[in-house]
């Protein structure tokens, strides 16, 4: 199979969406049936009208031909009307349904995949290639279903007005056939380029737009526009490319329709001299063959509009056939409903593919109401110790025990809102500071948020704010400094009562003081729970009931502050070396 053969395939996908319809679709059928019926049915009549005119005239015949041929034309209008509020409609709903449906998909998938998936590019097919998809369910499935239905009205009573011209009339139909199937291969793969052009475009976009600040920073902004214009010009030359293939085929198209219509009255007008036809059979014979132009443009259009939708479903089935690696199956304890908090690692061993050893034979265990703090340098493996209690990536080999419970028989929701989780890098939404700090409650209350705002010492600040909790920051919190960010991130995490707390390095941004007024908190706060704290600087874990210190991915040491300092190895130098550099910024 051909990759052409292989993207038109990806079509079979929406079967469901149709099935989910057919009601509808059936219906809009049937009025196509109809509204053909109508179309063919006129001519006749004004055949009968023209011919009428030779034999013997009557106003009053007249006057009846012109009625039933206008009451056709509005009978004709009438189901056309209702062809397009069911067919079209079923495609919105369809595009409504295809939409969430993906959305939800992409909400299931594991971290994995985001890591090796670009935003842009998932937002292209969010986008660009959903409404593509959209055309082929509408004005697709319509006019393929009005040209099959025209030409099986038609072209039988063109054989029973005069088999001859039909024959004749039909001479360009093989050309045609051969045209689409040609043309048709180029248009689809050129419109999987464009498509693949806009979403390295949009990941492009969206890259510049999230760290415009630092664009900003290093004076990029022109070498940034230049890039995008190359990008753009790409994406145009690709389009125009299609566009001429789009010209040429629809001229092609119109060629010969006018070729057909040329060899109809050049023969129909030598048969009519002839006494062979009649002139109402003629003029029926012409208005048939008029009525045949759109048709047979539409099919040209609408193998232009599947061979798109091919290509775009074969991207969203990328997707939607990802399989989300982490998720709920049959090892899952659906009699789990809450979590208390004691975590145990028990020789853990992770990493990520195509890469050595992250976390090497880690084992620890605590216990509700403790407070482990992890330490080490940079790319020691920290970040992701609490990740893989968050079960966003699942363990190698080793176990991982949440009271005593196997991680994977817990279910996944039931974990995650069980943790409070503060990250390396404050994110938070284009949103009010309320909503932001309620986010994944359901009910929140005016007191708890004023509550978890005084301890993260936020409260003080977003009472300074015009608007207070009302105040919209903008994307990404860009309105609020990094501190304040972070404070409004451990009030948000707060904010779901979570049974274990994970503040991964998310007070690098406060000053020392402040660092510790919101620990002297947050250790009233979490009595009866689990906190985790990952830190660089020695003076946020040194209150912590145990201290594990991560080199290289294994735990080089673990005790409490005290014990550490008495072994005198990493811990001792990395705290001496922070002290120095306080009394240097003292100095200074």
């Amino acid at each position: 199979m051909n990759k052409s053969d292989s993207a038109f395939s990806a079509l079979k996908s929406l079967n469901p969406y149709l099935i989910r319809y057919r009601k509808k679709l059936l219906l809009g059928l049937f009025f196509v049936l109809l509204t053909n019926l109508f179309n063919v049915l006129g001519p006749v009549y004004v055949s009968q009208a023209i011919d009428s005119l030779k034999s013997s005239f009557s106003s009053s015949g007249l006057v009846y031909f012109g009625l039933l041929i206008v009451a056709f034309a509005v009978g004709r209008g009438i189901f056309l009307f209702l062809v397009r509020q069911t067919i079209i409609v079923v495609s919105r709903e369809a595009e409504y349904d295809i939409r969430n449906d993906l959305y939800t998909h992409i909400q299931s998938l594991s971290m994995s995949y985001f890591k090796t998936h670009s935003t842009g590019d998932i937002l292209a097919k969010n986008t660009n290639d959903i409404n593509a998809v959209r055309s082929y369910l509408g004005p697709g499935i319509m006019y393929s279903a009005n040209t099959l239905v025209s030409f099986l009205f038609i072209i039988p009573t063109m054989f029973y007005v005069n088999w001859k011209l039909t024959l004749i009339a039909l001479i360009p139909l093989p050309l045609m056939s051969y045209l689409v199937f040609k043309v048709g291969k180029i248009i689809h793969h050129t419109y999987s380029g464009i498509q693949a052009q806009y979403s390295t475009m949009t990941s492009r976009v969206q890259e510049n737009l999230s760290g415009i600040r630092i664009v900003k920073s290093f004076v990029r902004e022109w070498f940034e526009i230049e890039q995008f214009d190359h990008l753009n010009r790409e994406y145009l030359k690709k389009n125009l490319k299609l566009g001429r293939l789009q010209a040429i085929f629809y001229s092609s198209m119109s060629l010969l329709i006018g070729l057909s219509v040329v060899l109809v009255i050049w023969v129909g007008g030598y048969l009519v001299i002839q006494n062979q036809l009649t002139l109402g059979n003629m003029t029926q014979f012409v208005m048939y063959v008029g009525m045949l132009i759109w048709p047979m443009i539409a099919l040209g259009w609408v193998i232009n509009i599947i061979q798109q939708a091919s290509a775009s479903q074969a991207r969203l089935n990328l997707i939607m056939n990802e399989v989300a690696e982490i998720k709920d199956d049959e090892k899952t304890n659906r009699s789990i409903v809450n979590v208390v908090g004691k975590v145990e690692f028990s020789k853990v061993h992770f990493s990520f593919p195509d890469r050595e050893s992250v976390l090497k034979n880690i084992s620890f265990s605590v216990l509700p109401g403790q407070i482990l703090a992890v330490t080490g340098h940079t790319g020691s493996g920290k970040s992701t110790l609490v990740n893989l209690v968050m079960r966003l990536f699942d363990t190698k080999s080793g176990t991982i025990l949440i009271d005593g419970n196997p991680i994977q028989t817990i279910p996944l929701k039931v974990l995650r809102q069980s943790i409070g989780y503060v990250p390396q890098e404050s994110f938070l939404f284009s949103d009010t500071i309320r909503n932001n700090i309620t986010f994944g409650v359901e009910f929140p209350n005016d007191e708890d948020i004023q509550d978890v705002s005084e301890t993260a010492l936020i409260r003080e600040n977003i009472e300074d704010f015009p608007q207070k909790f009302e105040t919209f920051v903008g994307e990404r919190g860009i309105t609020l400094s990094g501190g304040q960010k972070q404070r409004t991130t451990i009030a948000r995490a707060l904010m779901r009562e979570p049974r274990i707390l994970i503040l991964d390095d998310c007070l690098s941004a406060v000053d020392t003081q402040t660092e510790d007024l919101i620990l002297q908190r947050l250790r009233e706060v979490m009595k009866q729970r689990t906190s985790i704290i990952i830190s660089h600087r020695i003076s946020t874990i040194k209150g912590a009931d145990q201290i594990l210190l991560l080199h290289n991915g294994e735990i080089a040491e673990r005790g409490t502050h005290e014990e550490l300092l008495a072994l005198n190895g990493h811990y001792t130098s990395l705290y001496q070396k922070q002290l120095l550099e306080e009394e240097l910024k003292a100095i200074n």
